[in-house]
C-alpha cells in the first residue's frame, strides 16, 4: 500500500511546498569556507575531527611525519589486537571466530575456552525470538526492505522488555546480548516473509540450532534444505568478524554514541544505528558493487583484456554507463588509501570459495578491476590520496557465491556490527559526559515579523 495525496489539488500543494522547502534550504557554499565548517566532521585534508576517545576499535591508515600526513597500509585493531592476527588465530585452527571476536569487543580481552563456551551458551539461550513475535511482528507487515524489518523488530522488542528503559550497564549488556542473538532470526525470517508474500515462493522457517555457530545458523535458516559446506560457513563467519567493528567514527557507530548520550533506551539507540547503516553511502555499497560487476560482465567481451576493461571503467567514471554516477563502487575509502586490511583478508578467502564453487573466472575479473580501477581513476580525476579496494569490493561477491540474496547484504552487515554498536554504547554510558551537541552557525538574514493580514 502506498500513501498518496487523496486528490490532485493536494498533490499540487505538495509539489509547490516541496519546491519552496528546497529553495529555503539552499545555503551559499561559500559560507562553508568562510566559517571553516568541517563538513562531514572532516578536515579539508580528509582527516577526521577528533570528537571522542575509544578503546574498542582502531583504524590506522597514516602516520604524521614533520607535520605531514603520510599514508601507510591500513590496519584495523580490535581492542589493540590486529585483525590479521585475530583472523589467523581462528582460521588456522579451523574454528569459527565471530563469537570469540564479539567477546573481545565487549569485554576487552580474548576469552579462554571456558569463557568462550559460556558466552556461546548465553547467546544460544537467547536466540529464539519471543513467543508469537514472528507471527505478530514479522509476518503481519512484511517489507521489501530487510533493514526496515530489523529496525521495526528492534523497536517492537521494547514492548517485550519489562525493564526496557534502564540504562544500568548490567541491563544494557543483557539487552545487547539478546539483540546480538536475535539479529540473525530477524533478518532471515524477514526475508522469508518477503519472498513468500511478494514473490509467491515457499515459506521456510527453520529454528536456529543450539549446536551451531551464528554463521552456520544463518545458512541453516536461510537455505530451504539447511545444507552448507564448512568452507561456506567459515567464510560467512569471517565476513561477520571483519564487519563487527570499525572504530567510533563511522556513521552508524557515531550515531550510537550520539543517541546514547541523550540517555535513551537501547532499542531506540540500535534502531537509530540501523537507520544510518541502511543508507547507501554506508551499508549498501556491496550490493552496488555486485550490480556494477553484472554490468561489466554484460558489456566487456574479454574480461582479461586490460585495455577493453580500462576503457569501460573510464566510461563509467565519466558517467556514460552503468548508473551514470561516475563511480567505481568498492574502490576508495574515507580513511584507508593504500589498502583496506579487511579487503585483503576477504580476498584471500574469496579465492578459496571461488575455486571450490567454480567462480574462478569471475574472481579474476574482480582482481583485474581492483588493479586497473585506480589507474582509470587517476586518468579521469585529480586524486589527493591513494585509491584501493575496500571491504565492500569482495563482500558482495562472497555473499553471491554463498547464494545469499541481495536483500540480505546490508542486514548481514548489521548482524555483525550490532556487536560494535553494543560495545560503543556501553563505553559511552560508562564515560558519560555531556550530551553530544556540535555547533551549527545560522547564516539566515534577519527579517521582521509581518502580521497575517499584511502578508502578500
Amino acid at each position: 500500500m502506498v500513501f498518496t495525496p487523496s486528490n490532485e489539488n493536494q498533490q499540487k500543494l505538495i509539489e509547490k511546498w516541496a519546491a519552496q522547502a528546497e529553495r529555503c534550504s539552499v545555503i551559499d557554499q561559500e559560507y562553508y569556507n568562510k566559517y571553516i565548517v568541517k563538513r562531514g566532521l572532516r578536515d579539508i585534508d580528509g582527516m577526521g575531527v577528533l570528537v571522542g576517545l575509544t578503546e574498542i576499535g582502531e583504524v590506522h591508515s597514516y602516520i604524521i611525519d614533520e607535520s605531514e600526513m603520510i599514508p601507510v597500509p591500513g590496519r584495523l585493531l580490535y581492542r589493540g589486537i590486529d585483525i590479521s592476527d585475530l583472523v589467523k588465530g581462528f582460521w588456522a585452527d579451523e574454528r569459527f571466530g565471530f563469537e570469540e571476536s564479539a567477546y573481545l569487543l565487549l569485554f576487552g580481552r580474548l576469552p579462554n575456552s571456558h569463557e568462550l563456551l559460556e558466552f556461546k551458551q548465553l547467546l544460544v539461550a537467547n536466540q529464539n525470538l519471543p513467543a508469537g513475535f514472528v507471527r505478530d511482528v514479522i509476518f503481519k507487515a512484511p517489507s521489501k526492505d530487510m533493514m526496515n524489518v530489523i529496525s521495526r523488530g528492534v523497536l517492537s522488542l521494547y514492548s517485550y522488555d519489562d525493564n526496557a528503559d534502564s540504562i544500568s550497564i548490567e541491563n544494557v549488556l543483557r539487552q545487547c546480548l539478546q539483540l546480538i542473538a536475535f539479529f540473525p532470526s530477524l533478518a532471515v525470517y524477514g526475508y522469508q516473509a518477503h519472498t513468500y508474500y511478494h514473490h509467491n515462493n515457499s515459506l521456510y522457517i527453520h529454528s536456529p540450532q543450539p549446536e551451531l555457530s551464528i554463521a552456520e545458523n544463518i545458512l541453516y535458516m536461510l537455505r530451504p534444505d539447511s545444507k552448507y559446506t564448512q568452507l561456506e560457513a567459515r567464510l560467512l563467519d569471517l565476513a561477520l568478524v571483519l564487519h563487527a567493528e570499525h572504530g567510533g567514527g563511522n556513521n552508524s557507530t557515531f550515531v550510537t554514541h550520539v543517541v546514547t548520550s541523550s540517555g535513551t533506551d537501547t532499542y531506540s539507540v540500535i534502531g537509530a544505528a540501523l537507520g544510518s547503516l541502511k543508507g547507501p553511502r554506508h551499508g549498501g555499497a556491496n550490493a552496488m558493487v555486485l550490480s556494477m560487476f553484472e554490468d561489466i560482465k554484460a558489456n566487456v567481451k574479454d574480461w582479461n583484456d586490460e585495455e577493453e576493461l580500462e576503457a569501460y571503467l573510464i566510461r563509467m567514471l565519466n558517467g556514460e554507463v552503468f548508473d551514470r554516477k561516475g563511480l567505481i563502487y568498492g574502490l576508495g575509502h574515507a580513511v584507508y588509501s593504500i589498502s583496506d586490511p579487511r579487503a585483503l583478508i576477504l580476498k584471500v578467502a574469496a579465492r578459496q570459495l571461488a575455486i571450490e564453487n567454480g567462480f574462478e573466472a569471475e574472481f579474476n575479473l574482480y582482481v583485474n578491476v581492483e588493479r586497473i580501477g585506480p589507474q582509470a581513476i587517476g586518468k579521469v580525476r585529480r586524486i589527493y590520496k591513494g585509491v584501493s579496494a575496500n571491504v565492500d569490493f569482495y563482500s558482495g561477491f562472497v555473499y553471491r557465491m554463498l547464494g545469499i540474496p541481495k536483500e540480505l547484504y546490508t542486514p548481514l552487515f548489521a548482524i555483525a556490527r550490532i556487536v560494535g554498536w553494543s560495545a560503543h554504547r556501553i563505553e559511552e554510558l560508562v564515560n558519560a559526559g555531556k550530551i553530544i551537541r556540535p555547533a551549527y552557525k545560522s547564516v539566515a538574514q534577519r527579517q521582521p515579523y509581518v502580521g497575517l493580514h499584511e502578508r502578500a
